[in-house]
């Protein structure tokens, strides 16, 4: 499907991350992780349990992809080599609950969300552009209530440069008339900044360490950063003006 520019010059498509930049997702398995930790701390007596845990999850990334079932897995393969075959059938119950817990955990918007996601839409194409588990994912775009202003809704199972080069073709935009929207530099900005696109950086105040592992140099030309998404229809129209201008041969 091509998503045709909605002025001669200027951006074409937007796209946006949705877990942690849309609404709060790390929170929740921050506080699962946490709760994890202290199943644990019941058989051993060990400072890293979290570390211990991301190397569990990070080497399984492979084989369960991303999302809470991954993070399940892990946590009970964690468990049971960590306390050498100890736990019991009760706390890997808990640790099954917790799982669930997060599946079912209500959809809060981050501030300023739907007002910025409109008046993005309002004037560019958007589409979303997530990872993780499928059904999880599709369950939290419908809860969010912004199902309705995105032309396509994606769910990959990763976010690297393979990936946004398809779905650019598939929508028919080059990467230089493109704009990412995230939290991550790793999956979100790094990706596109590579293909030609733009990015727009906009931190949250806790990343797990798997997509945090990742530097864009802060003068980059194509990256912006904010600090809440109300400033990003400032930011689109800013980089309306400066591709036409490009365009038109003003700038070099």
């Amino acid at each position: 499907m091509d998503f045709p520019p909605s002025s001669a010059r200027g951006l074409a498509l937007v796209g946006f991350d949705a877990d942690d930049t849309l609404w709060r997702s790390q929170d929740h398995f921050d506080a699962a992780q946490a709760e994890f930790e202290r199943i644990i701390a019941a058989y051993v007596d060990l400072q890293d349990v979290g570390q211990r845990l991301y190397e569990y999850e990070a080497r399984n990334i492979a084989f369960f992809g991303y999302g809470v079932k991954g993070m399940a897995l892990s946590m009970v393969e964690a468990a049971v080599e960590i306390t050498e075959g100890r736990i019991s059938a009760a706390d890997i119950h808990r640790i099954v609950a917790i799982a669930k817990a997060l599946l079912r955990h209500p959809v809060e918007l981050l501030p300023g969300v739907r007002a910025a996601v409109e008046a993005v839409a309002a004037t560019h194409p958007v589409v979303l552009i997530t990872k993780g588990d499928l059904f999880h994912q599709e369950a939290k775009v419908r809860q969010s209530g912004l199902s309705d202003l995105f032309r396509r809704i994606e769910i990959v199972s990763e976010k690297d440069e393979p990936t946004y080069a398809r779905l650019l073709e598939e929508f028919g935009v080059p990467a230089a008339r493109f704009l990412m929207v995230g939290n991550s530099l790793r999956s979100d900005i790094a990706p596109v900044l590579a293909l030609g696109g733009w990015g727009v950086h906009v931190p949250y105040h806790t990343t797990w360490r798997h997509e945090a592992a990742h530097e864009v140099a802060a003068e980059h030309p194509r990256l912006r950063r904010l600090a809440a998404l109300e400033g990003l229809p400032s930011v689109v129209a800013t980089l309306d003006t400066l591709l036409a201008m490009d365009e038109q041969g003003v700038r070099a």
